[in-house]
């Protein structure tokens, strides 16, 4: 069983930044693949980045280059720094934690880019 909570959302001007945290409990965080999703309203929810055990990451095309996902094991945290964001950032962003057949979600944090 894990346990996840994000941080760190808000609201920014667009082309500010935020940084999104997520901490994990209740089992060895280093064995699992993060990720971070977003939903917008009236949209299906994206993976926006992933990162694997061995520190490989993966990002949405439209994040490629403002986005980074990072992963601390020795803290049980993934973070995801947010630059250079845009209105159509705007969305529930929500950390997973994956292991085989095992998913589990963090109740998410909204981030809000308007001016």
């Amino acid at each position: 069983q894990v346990q996840l909570v994000e941080s760190g959302g808000g609201l920014v001007q667009p082309g500010g930044s935020l940084r999104l945290s997520c901490a994990a409990s209740g089992s060895i965080f280093s064995t699992y693949v993060m990720g971070w999703y977003r939903q917008a309203p009236g949209k299906q929810r994206e993976l926006v980045a992933v990162i694997h055990t061995g520190g490989s990451t993966n990002y949405a095309d439209s994040v490629k280059g403002r986005f980074t996902i990072s992963r601390d094991n020795t803290k049980n945290t993934v973070y995801l720094q947010m630059n250079s964001l845009k209105p159509d950032d705007t969305a529930v962003y929500a950390c997973n934690a994956a292991l085989g057949f095992k998913a589990y979600w963090g109740q998410g944090t909204q981030v809000t880019v308007s001016s």
